[in-house]
């Protein structure tokens, strides 16, 4: 339960309380690195670890920071990948953090949702990436997964606050997910998630992707980011012909059905949004 006192703080008061915070994961994640670590190494590939990591914003960030409170500085660049993060660390240091790390409420609707838009996010992002032969797809992935980090603190920290902004959102006083943010929160997710990013030392490149304007690549992660909201709030949102068109703009050699092919939609839903931009750019 939030005090008063609380329930009116600004970013700067919310950064200062959750960045020293103990990060929780999700249930699952330490389920399944538990079974994995048991059934020998046959079982633990690296693939199959990122697998998990990537699946979960918080065990990722968890993961990210573990590797690079102990990374070396003479060994060059920062970790930005949750490849990375695991070849630093190793099964040992996943298990370390699956053991140590609280646990989040998996029946909290709403941080569900979030975690999963979230994972939908980096998943689409890394495919969009591809497209334009990006130096490392997986970094674009990574700032989408962490794109709304801020949100899913509040869920598990302060879940009044985004339970407010949902029901700005849902009362139709707020005419976006932007306006309930700030009419039930008094500042943006987003903001948030990015002041986080930087008091928790992120790797400025992360940080630079998750802000989402600064470059080609990072408007990918912020394009992925929208189309998996948009998917998740209507999995036929009339949203999603315009975040085709826009994701275009920034890998004009794809095709809008190579662009459409990672989404989770169903086949007529895709053909549909297929034909809605095929028409609309004619």
């Amino acid at each position: 339960m939030l005090t008063t006192h609380q329930k009116n703080w600004k970013v700067d008061q919310w950064v200062a309380y959750l960045k020293v915070r103990d990060i929780p994961i999700m249930p699952r994640s330490r389920f399944l690195i538990l079974a994995i670590a048991e059934g020998g190494d046959a079982l633990s590939s690296p693939k199959e670890l990122a697998r998990i990591v990537t699946g979960d914003p918080f065990l990722a960030l968890r993961s990210l920071r573990y590797a690079e409170a102990r990374r070396s500085r003479r060994l060059g660049s920062d970790t930005t990948t949750s490849m990375a993060s695991l070849m630093q660390i190793g099964l040992d240091g996943l298990l370390d953090i699956a053991r140590d790390s609280p646990l989040c409420d998996d029946a909290l609707v709403g941080l569900v949702d979030c975690e999963f838009a979230s994972a939908s996010a980096s998943y689409i992002a890394r495919a969009w990436s591809a497209h334009r032969a990006d130096v490392s797809p997986d970094e674009i992935a990574l700032a989408a997964l962490l794109a709304d980090i801020g949100e899913m603190m509040l869920w598990h920290f302060a879940t009044e606050i985004p339970e407010r902004v949902q029901d700005e959102a849902r009362s139709g006083r707020a005419l976006s997910q932007l306006q309930a943010q700030l009419q039930g929160a008094g500042f943006s997710f987003k903001a948030l998630s990015l002041a986080l990013a930087e008091a928790w030392g992120l790797p400025p490149l992360i940080t630079q992707l998750i802000r989402g304007v600064d470059s080609v690549r990072a408007n990918i992660a912020r394009l992925a980011s929208a189309t998996a909201k948009h998917i998740q709030t209507n999995p036929e949102n009339p949203a999603l012909p315009s975040d085709i068109i826009s994701v275009r703009d920034f890998v004009p050699a794809s095709s809008y059905r190579s662009l459409l092919a990672p989404l989770p939609i169903s086949d007529e839903f895709r053909e549909a949004v297929l034909k809605a931009v095929t028409t609309e750019v004619e």
